[in-house]
């Protein structure tokens, strides 16, 4: 550690500024494997004195490798090289859990419990999962890890009739719905881009602002009754969506 970062590192004027120097430096090192994953930085007063650089110029070089997710800043700990995560590719055309999609992996699955219980609906339940303003939701919120890398933040909500008992969940919720003769079978789901804000960043191991995946899903029964409303975030850097696509049968085909 103490040779990687010394004054002599940064004595070549025409490489940019200091803070991009100091940035490459650190980012080739993880590239290279001289800092390893979970490897502790020195605190930012520690960095300037090896380096000679400003205090200053330290914060802004390593704020841009969290960012990118290249290091995690955990509050009272310090800073470390993040974790490497496998990039998964998830088919698009597989109604499956959380759990059953890691499990088919042959990958161990954790959840961190945030919140589970009984509500009044907000708005967006009400109408998502057509309720009535007096009914209740369950709601479920919990980080999904795999192999011990938090990969996902799970936000799902039920109807009352369907989940009476949300601490009754311990891992796989539609395992628990198939037990109680209410999964689904089909679903709409919508993805959009997002950036993590401080919680859920914080939450998932990365930076503060780094991109994510906002997935959004709607489950139905056979009946056409909506039985799942779940609004999950995904880490960018961790999955990858994939979708076969199908040339139109020649009756559909519109002439351009």
């Amino acid at each position: 550690m103490t040779e990687l970062f010394t004054p002599g590192a940064f004595e070549d004027s025409g490489g940019g500024p200091l803070y991009l120097q100091l940035q490459r430096l650190i980012a080739g090192a993880i590239a290279s494997g001289q800092l390893k994953p979970g490897a502790s930085l020195p605190s930012e007063r520690e960095l300037a004195a090896m380096t000679g650089l400003s205090r200053v110029t330290v914060r802004k070089g390593v704020a841009e490798l969290v960012a990118t997710g290249q290091l995690v800043q955990r509050r009272g700990s310090g800073t470390f090289v993040a974790p490497r995560v496998e990039r998964l590719e998830q088919a698009l055309s597989l109604l499956t859990s959380f759990t059953e999609d890691m499990e088919r992996r042959g990958k161990t699955v954790e959840s961190r419990w945030i919140a589970r219980g009984l509500h009044a609906p907000a708005p967006e339940e009400v109408m998502a999962l057509g309720l009535r303003t007096d009914d209740r939701v369950a709601r479920l919120e919990r980080v999904r890890s795999s192999d011990g890398v938090p990969l996902a933040i799970e936000r799902a909500s039920l109807p009352r009739d369907v989940l009476p008992d949300p601490m009754a969940v311990t891992d796989s919720l539609y395992a628990m719905l198939e037990s109680l003769g209410q999964r689904p079978v089909r679903a709409v789901q919508r993805i959009s881009a997002a950036n993590l804000d401080p919680r859920d960043a914080e939450l998932l191991g990365v930076g503060a602002g780094v991109a994510g995946l906002r997935i959004e899903r709607i489950s139905y029964l056979p009946s056409g009754k909506v039985v799942e409303f779940t609004r999950s975030l995904y880490r960018g850097d961790a999955y990858d969506f994939a979708v076969e696509l199908k040339l139109a049968p020649d009756g559909e085909r519109k002439p351009e």
